[in-house]
């Protein structure tokens, strides 16, 4: 993607690739495990930081929770606006707009690989969550890395190795808990992927996407395995 585009159509790239077989596959099981991690459900109050175009957002929403996007680009905010099935407002994740426990859920979807203090963010996402905290990344030990690193939207990015996400998590003492799970090892298409996730060991041990869910206080819904 060339740089000098205007952000408004990165959006409509994002949200036309997960229109693909393999874009929705793909996003589909990610928006899944982030979804049962977070408990989350009609009823819950959820802000998802780094919404971006809101694809993953709009799947929040879609669960009946009340869902609120925020990104610091006003054109991605504009985007996704546009599309509906949440609030979204401009806002930046290393000082959140909001009052402590605001939220039930906080959520962010590979938005923590690309800013430039995890843990400043982590810890403002942790601020204003009552319940948990649920993060997106890239797995460093997968093949999806070793295929895409450094390029297309990939560029930037930070890959997580799971003794990296246990070390920032380990910063926090005041947590509770937490469960890190890596799936979608074949970063190819559908047919292929479907059924090399039969073989469960390849996902959990080099999978492309980290799911974590962070516990952050007692409660009768524990993480869900």
């Amino acid at each position: 993607m060339r740089a000098d585009r205007p952000a408004s159509d990165h959006a409509a790239d994002y949200d036309a690739w997960y229109a693909t077989s393999r874009g929705a596959w793909l996003g589909g099981r990610e928006a899944e495990a982030l979804i049962r991690l977070g408990g989350i459900g009609s009823g819950t109050i959820l802000l998802d930081v780094g919404c971006g175009s809101g694809w993953f957002t709009r799947r929040f929403g879609a669960t009946g929770c009340a869902a609120t996007g925020l990104d610091r680009d006003p054109a991605m905010i504009k985007y996704a606006r546009a599309r509906g099935g949440a609030d979204y407002m401009q806002g930046d994740m290393l000082a959140l707009p909001f009052p402590d426990k605001s939220f039930d859920v906080v959520t962010a979807v590979t938005a923590l690989c690309f800013v430039d203090d995890e843990h400043k963010a982590l810890a403002e996402m942790i601020r204003v969550a009552r319940r948990r905290v649920v993060l997106g990344l890239l797995h460093r030990r997968s093949l999806l890395y070793l295929r895409k690193r450094g390029r297309g939207a990939y560029a930037g990015a930070h890959w997580h190795t799971r003794a990296e996400v246990e070390a920032l998590l380990h910063s926090f003492p005041q947590l509770r808990g937490h469960k890190i799970e890596t799936l979608l090892f074949w970063p190819g298409g559908p047919v292929a992927g479907r059924a090399l996730e039969k073989l469960p060991w390849l996902s959990r041990r080099c999978g492309g996407f980290m799911a974590v869910g962070i516990e952050l206080q007692a409660s009768s819904d524990k993480l869900k395995a």
